[in-house]
This record gives structure tokens, C-alpha cells and sequence, in this order.
């Protein structure tokens, strides 16, 4: 059953080992002052190169993108060639991995921005949403986001220029592709969702022009380094960070047309994954396969046996397992070997050193 996970799949240029993921996860131990991967973030991602494709941590593509202490960068050359150390290290064992470019809009405090107002689609305040900021000691602090400012006109061409630039630098730090973070709550997500945006331009009202930042985006990163290096990750159901969609089927529907005609080379769905959550309605991931012709990839309540089954039902072509990766940084074979999982301890997930990053073992049979 559990083969599916196994069959080599074809990325753009890329040909992948297996069709497991690891996705996108905030570990916070980029290196201070300057918010730089380093060589204990390089060999975390060195242990977990089995997978298929790794689609490394939120990188921020400005200081205003930053939404959480010690978060990295990728807009200063100390930034790139931080970063370098990781590709080579993974690379080094086979491995692929795409840089994931983020900018968190609204989901940020002064503290984390140099004193500056944060920027959104809208002067609208995420509500019950707090970041971590670095309050002098080894444990973030938490605290409320502040409202941020409506971006004009100028402010949206610089972003989009600060994405297309973050493209090019991640490239030159030898990742393989990028993946736009367009989900969970974060600065395009909050063009897209209804109940973040009340703009009254272009860029808001109607689900084509809440869409247009995010399609602008994406072609500029396309045109920088090619639509087959570059991935979109949405998340149509959460309300994460405070943004909500009024219609997310017909939004989100619509979002995969848009990335087929762009033509990037996957789109990774973001599934809801707390306890009691939904399920993602069958019904939107048929049309979303409909709309969008390229390589799809889930990640959510994912396990071995869920995953390979959503593959060979043709719902997915990739499987992102989050959690599990942390505490088994050699998955892959232990999905394939059946061998148990470890769990991971929830108290190491942000900031500190290696404990909790690259301490966990590989399974000894």
C-alpha cells in the first residue's frame, strides 16, 4: 500500500527520489544579529534529505517581511551565504530543496521591524494573534500584532520586487526552486481571503482582482528564474493568523486556474491538522485537480497509509508530513521498514541550540 509514497515522481527539471515532503516548519535558530542560516540549520536539513523534496522554513524576503524573532533571511549576502552551507549540505546526500519566500504583512509587531508600522492589503489588525519577539533572554516573548497600514500603490510594486529579487538570491544560494508562501494567514493570503481585505482598488472586491497580488508575484519570481522552479502554497480552510474566506471553494478553485495558466510548477495545499478540524471537502479537492494541471502536493492529518491511498486515488502527487520529520529525521526509511515513530518534544519546536533540532536519532533496528 504504501509504495505509492515510493514511486519517483518528475518536478519541472527535477527528477525526485519518492513523493514525500518535508514541509515548510519555524524552527527560529537562524544566527543574531543578522537572521542568518547557519551550520546547525544545515545539518538538520542534511538529516532529512530522504525525502523527496524539502521545502525549507519561512525565509523572509525584506526586514519588513519578518513576523517572529530569529526567523532567517534571504535579502543580505551574509543571508545567502548562510543559506549556502544548507543546499550544499543537502545536496551533499542527494537531497532537493526549495526555499519557501515569505513576507508576513500584518502578522508582525514594530519589535521585529526596526519600529516600523506593519503593511497589509488593509488597515485591518489580525485579532487574537500574537508574535514572539526577542526580549533579552533564550525564551521569546509573545505579544499582540498591531494594526498595520493599507499599502499603496508603490508599496505593493516594491514587495513584488522584493519577492522577484528573493527569487534570484535563493537561486544563487543554490536551492533548487522556491515556494511563494501564500497561505496561513500571511501578507498575500491577505489579498486573497475576503475577510482580510476590503480594499477598494484593483486589488480588491472581486476573487480576480483579490488574486491579482498573488498572481503579479508569481510572475515576477517566473520571469526571474523560470515557472518550473516555482512553487505556491495556499491554505483554503484555515483561519490562521486571522484571515477568512468567505466563499474559499469558489476562491481557492479560482487560485489553482490562475497558477495552471501561470504555469508553476506545483501547487502545496495547506489542510487544516488541529484535533477536531474539518475535513477538506472531497468536492473542492476534485476541482482543484481539474483546475490545476501540475504537480500537487497535501499536507495536513497526513499518515504512511493516508498519504499513499490520496496518491493512488489521484487526489495528490506529493504528501508533506510535518511533525514527523522534527523528531525523525530519517522518516522515509522508517515509513518504508514500518518501523515506529518518535514524537517530538513541543518545548524545542522555537529557538535554542541542536536540542531539539538535530538531536533526534535515526531508528537502530
Amino acid at each position: 500500500m504504501i509504495n505509492a509514497l515510493f514511486q519517483p515522481i518528475q518536478l519541472g527539471p527535477l527528477s525526485l527520489k519518492n513523493r514525500i515532503v518535508m514541509p515548510p516548519m519555524t524552527r527560529s535558530r537562524a544566527s543574531q544579529p543578522g537572521n542568518i542560516a547557519n551550520d546547525m540549520m544545515a545539518k538538520y536539513y542534511a538529516q532529512r534529505a530522504e525525502a523527496g523534496l524539502i521545502v525549507a522554513e519561512g525565509t523572509q524576503i525584506s526586514a519588513m517581511g519578518q513576523g517572529y524573532a530569529w526567523t532567517p533571511g534571504i535579502y543580505s549576502a551574509e543571508q545567502i551565504a548562510g543559506w549556502k552551507k544548507v543546499t550544499d549540505a543537502v545536496h551533499a546526500k542527494e537531497g532537493k530543496i526549495f526555499a519557501q519566500l515569505w513576507h508576513v504583512g500584518r502578522v508582525t509587531h514594530p519589535d521585529n521591524i526596526g519600529g516600523e508600522q506593519p503593511i497589509s492589503s488593509s488597515a485591518m489588525k489580525a485579532e487574537n494573534v500574537k508574535v514572539f519577539i526577542d526580549n533579552g533572554t533564550d525564551a521569546p516573548g509573545f505579544v499582540d500584532v498591531v494594526e498595520p497600514r493599507e499599502m499603496a500603490k508603490a508599496d505593493i510594486e516594491m514587495v513584488i520586487e522584493q519577492y522577484r529579487q528573493a527569487a534570484l538570491n535563493a537561486i544563487e544560494a543554490g536551492f533548487d526552486g522556491i515556494e511563494l508562501h501564500a497561505a496561513n494567514g500571511y501578507l498575500i493570503n491577505q489579498f486573497i481571503d475576503s475577510e482580510a481585505n476590503n480594499r477598494t482598488d484593483e486589488y480588491g472586491g472581486s476573487i480576480e482582482n483579490r488574486l491579482r497580488f498573488l498572481g503579479e508575484v508569481v510572475t515576477a519570481m517566473s520571469e526571474a528564474i523560470g515557472s518550473d522552479r516555482v512553487g505556491v502554497r495556499l491554505a483554503p480552510f484555515t483561519s490562521l493568523n486571522g484571515t477568512v474566506d468567505a466563499t474559499p471553494v469558489e476562491t481557492y478553485v479560482a487560485a489553482a486556474a490562475l497558477l495552471n495558466k501561470l504555469n508553476v510548477v506545483y501547487v502545496h495545499i495547506a489542510e487544516v491538522d488541529w484535533e477536531d478540524a474539518p475535513e477538506t471537502p472531497k468536492a473542492f479537492k476534485t476541482a482543484v485537480r481539474e483546475a490545476y494541471k501540475g504537480v500537487l502536493i497535501y499536507a495536513g492529518r497526513y499518515d504512511a497509509e493516508k498519504g499513499a491511498e490520496a496518491i493512488e486515488e489521484n487526489t495528490t502527487d506529493m504528501v508533506g508530513f510535518g511533525r514527523p520529520f522534527i523528531s525523525n529525521p530519517d522518516l522515509p526509511n522508517r515509513i518504508k521498514k514500518g518501523y515506529p515513530l518518535a514524537s517530538h518534544n513541543p518545548e524545542t519546536l522555537f529557538g535554542g541550540a541542536e536540542q531539539g533540532l538535530t538531536d533526534y536519532p535515526v531508528y537502530q533496528a
